[in-house]
């Protein structure tokens, strides 16, 4: 999101507000505002492609020894292929399961170490918390825990000579909200998912009753709108 030229700079004084809000909720679907706070260069949706439309599911904060196999199952149903962006701590943990990831035809991502927040951490610790986790997970995608992500640590990200390519999303499903249904998790996905969009699922313990509801069902909207779900592409 890009604060370049004038209008970039124009941000600047509303930047601190508009952060703000963003620290006490979350929108199911990414206002244009958030993405041109930050570099141009982060990921947000997929160009789409009319003659061969795609989404792209992406699951964070795994792998679970109980979530993750459940979404690969509704993966393999679905004949969908996701993008895992895994905590570095739970690959360690549980290597065999993130091998099935892969082998299954999955992609991985870097989502740190631990589920740093970048806002939080100075940026030295931030980038070292990130290399820890690949020492596990071998990829060149980086999501931030949250989508909090200072602009100095995206710019470093994705700056020159840099191979990483920063993933956020364009529709949250809120599966880790405990306050909504399982319904109103599928609501939110099928409101606003369209070809190219990168859609965010969790496979966590917390986000489970709502993950493995809505899951199955927004792949079979997608499979019986012709949309094919894929791997985030290099």
């Amino acid at each position: 999101m890009g604060t370049n030229g004038q209008f970039g700079e124009s941000l600047d004084g509303i930047i601190p507000f508009l952060l703000l809000c963003y620290m006490f909720t979350y929108w199911v679907k990414t206002p244009v505002w958030l993405k041109m706070v930050f570099p141009a260069r982060l990921i947000w949706k997929v160009p789409a492609d009319p003659k061969a439309p795609k989404v792209y599911v992406t699951f964070d904060d795994g792998p679970h020894p109980v979530a993750t196999p459940i979404a690969l199952q509704h993966l393999r149903d679905h004949g969908a292929k996701a993008t895992f962006f895994c905590l570095g701590k739970n690959v360690e943990q549980h290597p065999n399961l993130y091998n099935e990831l892969l082998q299954q035809g999955h992609r991985t991502g870097n989502h740190t170490y631990d589920h740093r927040n970048g806002w939080k951490v100075p940026d030295d610790e931030y980038f070292e918390n990130i290399h820890h986790a690949q020492q596990s997970i071998k990829s060149d995608l980086f999501r931030p825990p949250y989508g909090r992500i200072r602009r100095s640590q995206a710019r470093k990200l994705t700056g020159a000579g840099s191979n990483w390519k920063v993933v956020m999303w364009d529709v949250l499903s809120g599966d880790f909200d405990t306050t909504i249904t399982p319904e109103q998790c599928l609501n939110n996905v099928i409101k606003y998912i369209r070809p190219g969009s990168i859609v965010i699922f969790h496979d966590s313990e917390k986000a489970l009753p709502r993950m493995q509801y809505a899951l199955p069902r927004v792949l079979a909207y997608c499979r019986e709108k012709g949309w094919e779900a894929v791997v985030i592409p290099d």
